[in-house]
């Protein structure tokens, strides 16, 4: 497909990095003469220098032919004006990214619908919603929902001592009662969907899919279950903590947020008085030891430097904080996070490029099936999408054991009327049915590209 992104900074250029890895055709709109330059140094791409608002640079951007534009300047009003005036031009779809928490509440659909948006994505609030589901299951390195959490997706970090070490999955399977389903793994930078012969060992991430009940059974069966954060201390007050600081207070949570800038605390205190703010440097071991760092349930740093997130996140584990989730958003940092034992990070813009790569996918692909979710895996290496199932899909109540699938696909849970089926050769896939695909080394559009 033809595809504009208006706006390059981290969040823009990680849009497009993925789009082109897709195989689309993507221009590139930046008002920076040395972004634009920079981009098409290190991209196949086409780029023009200009402002996004002004017709003649979407004229020069070929609007008028573009099937999806995505505007993600540092302006949401920039962004939601860029939409408007690309739709009037002939874009058939635009995403903008809306960051504002006023314009995040009631009057979104409104905008919406009077602007002729597809879609309006707030980066901040999807990582903040990644962030809380991280906090309502601590055991978990990385945890993505399914359906309307019905159906979840966990990734484990096996550490030296686990119990899952030297274990085969079929020893783990007769060991746990749980209904469950190990549907990849990562060892070093090798990706595998593994079957019942491979052994687990020190070092692997381990993607495993079940209903939350039945993984919450699962990790106390094995000895891995945290409890619930119930004390929670941010570092930075940042849109991202505000989001998740409201979920979390909205929860029961107690909330601490420590931000060196007294305006943005007094700010943010006003927004959240059930939040207790102080106002302070982080970065201080000092500190965070005076407010509590050795009591709490759960340690997130959210600064904008991936740096100082990574530091003092390690400086948090060595203080046997039970959970520790850091912030970051260059791809080439999360190597050194992970060295430094850092299993759990959240990135603005992978969450970005989840909900970008699956509508610009869903606009290529619906026959037979329709794309609800898609999650970039193991750093990239694998993804989980979910279908739901058309009623002319060629494959409705066929046994799963005498369907054809590509290498390195597998159907990781099947949702029926709310019910989570782990599925097996005797189950089949009937209309209306929610799909759970993951794959390796493939790029899926639709369900019915899982079959050879």
């Amino acid at each position: 497909m033809n595809i504009i992104v208006v706006g390059c900074g981290k969040i823009g250029t990680a849009i497009l990095d993925t789009l082109l890895s897709e195989g689309h055709n993507v221009t590139a709109v930046d008002s920076d003469p040395a972004v634009i330059d920079e981009i098409t140094n290190i991209y196949d791409v086409m780029g023009v220098c200009g402002n996004g608002t002004d017709c003649e640079v979407l004229q020069q951007a070929d609007v008028g032919s573009t099937n999806l534009l995505v505007a993600t300047t540092h302006s949401d009003e920039l962004n939601m004006l860029c939409c408007f005036l690309a739709r009037r031009m002939g874009a058939r779809h635009t995403i903008a990214r809306i960051r504002n928490p006023e314009y995040n509440d009631q009057s979104l659909g409104f905008m919406k619908d009077q602007l002729g948006l597809s879609m309006s994505i707030n980066p901040e609030l999807l990582t903040a919603q990644e962030l809380y589901n991280l906090l309502r299951l601590p055991s978990a390195a990385n945890l993505e929902t399914f359906s309307g959490r019905n159906f979840e997706m966990v990734e484990l970090a096996l550490k030296s001592d686990s119990v899952l070490n030297g274990l085969s999955l079929l020893e783990l399977r007769k060991r746990c009662p749980a209904n469950f389903l190990v549907c990849a793994v990562r060892r070093g930078d090798c990706v595998t969907i593994p079957d019942g012969r491979f052994v687990l060992k020190d070092g692997d991430h381990v993607i495993l899919t079940a209903a939350f009940s039945e993984i919450q059974k699962l990790l106390k069966s094995l000895g891995l279950m945290k409890k619930h954060a119930r004390t929670v201390m941010l570092l930075g007050a940042s849109r991202t903590a505000y989001y998740l600081a409201k979920m979390l207070l909205k929860s029961g949570n107690s909330v601490k947020v420590i931000e060196k800038d007294i305006h943005r605390c007094e700010e943010f205190g006003q927004h959240l008085p059930g939040a207790t703010m102080i106002c302070g440097d982080g970065s201080s071991q000092e500190l965070l030891l005076e407010e509590g760092i050795r009591s709490t349930d759960a340690f997130v740093s959210l600064t904008g430097m991936d740096e100082q997130n990574i530091l003092i996140s390690f400086y948090a584990s060595s203080q046997n904080v039970p959970k520790v989730i850091s912030k970051v958003n260059l791809p080439q940092m999360n190597a050194m996070a992970q060295r430094l034992g850092m299993d759990s990070l959240v990135s603005l813009p992978k969450a970005v490029t989840n909900v970008v790569s699956r509508y610009a996918r869903a606009l290529e692909n619906s026959l037979g099936s329709q794309m609800e979710t898609l999650y970039k895996l193991l750093d990239g290496k694998a993804e989980a999408l979910e279908f739901i199932v058309k009623a002319d899909f060629p494959y409705c109540n066929t046994l799963l054991k005498d369907l054809r699938l590509k290498e390195n696909t597998l159907f990781a849970g099947i949702i029926r009327k709310r019910k989570t089926i782990i599925p097996s050769g005797d189950d089949c896939i009937l209309a209306g049915d929610r799909v759970i695909v993951v794959s390796t080394g493939k790029r899926l559009g639709a369900l019915l590209d899982v079959m050879s």
